[in-house]
C-alpha cells in the first residue's frame, strides 16, 4: 500500500502541466535576448522577428496558464522579469545599435530612460487591484503595456526594413510633400530617439489603453474573428514588415479611442453610484 501511495505521487498530473506556462514564458527570455545578438551581427530583420515571437509567447503563456489551471505567483514575477528583457532590454538595445548610438552619450541616457520606465511601469502593473464594483475595468491597462511599446519603438527599423513605399504606390505622394529623407542619414537617429522617449513617458503615465488580452468575443461572430486571423496571417506572411508597420499604426490610433471610451465608462459607472447614494438617502 505505501509503495503504491508514493507512485500515485510521482505520477501528479498537476505538477507536469504547471510547467508548460514557465516553459513558454523561459522561452520569451531566450527569444529577446537572442534578438539582441542578432542586431549585433546587424541582422535587424530577425531582430524584429524574435522580439515578435516572443510577444506572442507572451500573450499565450498566461492564457494556457488559466485554461490549464496552473496559474502561481511564481509565474507572474517570471513574466515580469521577462518583459523587462524582452520588451525593455531588447527593443532598446536593438534601436541603439541601429541608430540612437549616432547621438553619442545621449542616445545611451535614452536606453536607459526607456528599460527604467518599462521596470516601473511592470512593478505598478502588479500591484495594480481592481474593486469588485469596477470590474470593467480589467479590460483597459494604465500606460501602454510593455510588448506594445516594443512594437512602438521598434516602428522606424520596420518601416527602414519594409518595402511599404513601393508596395502601396507612394512614391509620388513622398515627393510632392518632400519626405525623400525623413528616414534617413541624419534623421534617423532624430526619429528613433523621439520615438523611444514618447514611448517611455507613455509607458509610464496614466493613459487607459485597452487590454486586448482580454477581448471577448460574442460566439456568433467567432467565425468572423477566425477569418480575419486567417487574412491578417495570410498578409503577415507575404508582406511581413509592412503588415507589422501597418499593426503599430492601427495601434497609435487605438490610444486615443481606449482613452475616450475609459472616459465614457468612468463618468457613467460615477453617476450610476451617484443615483444609488441618493436612493439611499432619501429612504
Amino acid at each position: 500500500m505505501n509503495e503504491d501511495k508514493k507512485e500515485i505521487k510521482l505520477s501528479n498530473k498537476k505538477t507536469s502541466t504547471s510547467l508548460l506556462p514557465n516553459a513558454l514564458t523561459i522561452l520569451g527570455v531566450c527569444l529577446g535576448l537572442s534578438s539582441i545578438k542578432f542586431a549585433l551581427d546587424l541582422n535587424y530583420e530577425m531582430a524584429v522577428l524574435t522580439v515578435g515571437l516572443a510577444a506572442i509567447l507572451d500573450t499565450l503563456d498566461g492564457r494556457v496558464a488559466r485554461l490549464i489551471k496552473a496559474t502561481s505567483k511564481v509565474g507572474k514575477e517570471l513574466d515580469s522579469l521577462t518583459d523587462v528583457i524582452s520588451f525593455g532590454v531588447a527593443p532598446s538595445f536593438i534601436m541603439y545599435f541601429w541608430s540612437i548610438n549616432e547621438v553619442g552619450k545621449f542616445g545611451w541616457l535614452f536606453v536607459l530612460f526607456y528599460i527604467v520606465c518599462c521596470a516601473l511601469r511592470l512593478a505598478r502593473f502588479n500591484l495594480t487591484t481592481v474593486d469588485e464594483n469596477e470590474t470593467w475595468k480589467i479590460n483597459f491597462f494604465e500606460g501602454i503595456p510593455s510588448p506594445a511599446a516594443a512594437g512602438l519603438v521598434l516602428l522606424p527599423l520596420i518601416l527602414s526594413t519594409s518595402n511599404l513605399v513601393e508596395v502601396l504606390n507612394l512614391n509620388d505622394l513622398i515627393q510632392r510633400l518632400n519626405l525623400n529623407n525623413t528616414f534617413n542619414g541624419e534623421n534617423t537617429k532624430i526619429v528613433s530617439s523621439v520615438f523611444i522617449i514618447v514611448t517611455s513617458i507613455l509607458m509610464v503615465s496614466k493613459i487607459p489603453t485597452y487590454s486586448l488580452k482580454r477581448i471577448s468575443i460574442p460566439r456568433r461572430l467567432g467565425s468572423f474573428l477566425l477569418l480575419g486571423i486567417g487574412v491578417y496571417i495570410s498578409f503577415l506572411i507575404f508582406f511581413i514588415f509592412e503588415v507589422l508597420f501597418l499593426t503599430g499604426l492601427f495601434y497609435i490610433f487605438l490610444i486615443p479611442i481606449s482613452y475616450f471610451h475609459y472616459k465614457h465608462l468612468f463618468n457613467k459607472t460615477s453617476k450610476e453610484n451617484l443615483d444609488e447614494e441618493e436612493v439611499e438617502d432619501i429612504l
